[in-house]
């Protein structure tokens, strides 16, 4: 047997003692089933990922290219070299007890630490295959593979304490319970990620991909990222920020995937119109309205209807606030309802309108309330300019003003 070969090669051909002897016998045999170990691991390396390979031109799944990616067979390579290994340990060292002893505790952490790699390749590869299907292409797969990987490490520290001190694992698992509640404290932050993560996915809270903002953390922008500890935004001016995940149940955000799903972008943006450009319309005025086509048969109506009013009541003309009248402002406001009413660019289906608001020091707001059907940043800021581009360039068709802050030029001409 190869055990005892060296020791009579060494005694037979050597003038050298018996411990010697024994102990030079017992260095060629380590050193002879570390050799056979690791070409039995190259070997068992080599022709599996052959097959993988293999494998993987043949057949049309993922999942056997992720096996490969993930390095799942150089991981069972060690767990078959170690236990290789472990079988042939007790013949090796059968003079000497307590180096056995010594060395399976040492090849069984090395079994024990190998397996926990291995679970988690086929961790990491089950989680890549399933991104690459719909129904769990934006839910948070990586907290689900950190917490078992926690999980699976603590256990195999647990087990690998009771192999190095050749103590029944109960006994660990009673020590255990004595510091649950420091564990509990060390890990808090895991534990709270950990359940975040789970009311995330089941409330369908965030996604991949979804464009959130949290003012708190002046986060605007994609997820890129969700895990036990946080939640990674890239933000649109190219900066990271990383928020705990237990925050996105505990605090406020918001999530604009609805919009993103909806018919609509919203449109919500006012102009400032002077107040003291604001006046009851004449005649002339009225005539030259009815010439604007959007307004014609608006204005013909509405001129009517005041006229009707006025003459059945009577109501003294001679000075124009008497009675009901017409304004450019109202007459404003009707065209770009009409105007938004034809504009190609907004949703027809959701609510629409010009609005007037509370008037300010800075002149009355003229609020646009609408929603685009480009969602998209640029389309959608292209189609919003070119909305108020035609709204600025129509208000002196009104006898309007748009209310702007004096500059330097105002004072100027001013004084002058």
């Amino acid at each position: 047997m190869i055990t005892k070969s060296f020791y009579r090669l060494f005694k037979n051909h050597f003038s050298i003692s018996e411990t010697l002897a024994i102990n030079l016998n017992l260095i060629a045999n380590l050193l002879v089933v570390g050799i056979l170990g690791y070409i039995f691991f190259k070997l068992f390396r080599h022709y599996g990922t052959r097959f993988i390979k293999k494998l993987v031109v043949k057949t049309k799944n993922n999942f056997d290219d992720f096996l490969l990616e993930n390095r799942v067979f150089l991981n069972i390579s060690r767990i078959f070299a170690f236990i290789f290994l472990y079988s042939l340990l007790s013949a090796i060292l059968v003079d000497f007890p307590n180096s056995l002893n010594y060395g399976q505790r040492f090849i069984n952490l090395a079994i024990l630490f190998s397996i926990i790699w291995f679970i988690r390749s086929v961790l990491l590869t089950i989680k890549d295959f399933l991104r690459t299907l719909i129904a769990f292409k934006d839910k948070p797969l990586e907290s689900y593979v950190q917490i078992f990987m926690i999980i699976l490490w603590i256990i195999g520290f647990i087990i690998s304490f009771s192999i190095i001190t050749g103590k029944p694992l109960i006994r660990f698992l009673t020590a255990l319970g004595a510091f649950s509640a420091v564990l509990l404290l060390i890990f808090k932050d895991t534990i709270l990620g950990f359940v975040a993560s789970i009311q995330i996915t089941v409330n369908d809270t965030v996604r991949l991909n979804d464009w959130i903002t949290i003012d708190k953390y002046n986060a605007d922008g994609n997820v890129t990222a969700i895990n036990l500890a946080s939640v990674i935004v890239q933000n649109f001016d190219n900066t990271v920020t990383s928020i705990p995940t237990y925050s996105l149940i505990s605090e406020s955000f918001k999530n604009w995937r609805a919009m993103d799903n909806s018919g609509g972008r919203r449109i919500k943006r006012s102009v400032f119109i002077k107040i003291n450009s604001v006046h009851f319309l004449t005649d002339e005025e009225v005539a030259d309205y009815k010439k604007i086509a959007l307004l014609k048969e608006y204005v013909t109506t509405a001129y009517n209807d005041v006229k009707t009013y006025n003459s059945a009541n009577n109501i003294d003309k001679s000075i124009l606030i008497n009675g009901r009248n017409l304004t450019n402002f109202g007459m404003f406001r009707k065209y770009l309802d009409e105007y938004l009413k034809l504009h190609p660019k907004i949703n027809q289906e959701l609510l629409f309108m010009s609005r007037q608001l509370q008037p300010t020091e800075n002149g009355i707001p003229l609020e646009i309330y609408a929603f685009c059907k480009n969602k998209s940043w640029i389309a959608y800021e292209r189609d919003m300019a070119d909305i108020f581009d035609h709204i600025l360039a129509s208000v002196p068709y009104f006898n309007l003003e748009i209310f702007e802050c004096p500059t330097g030029t105002d004072i100027s001409t001013l004084k002058q």
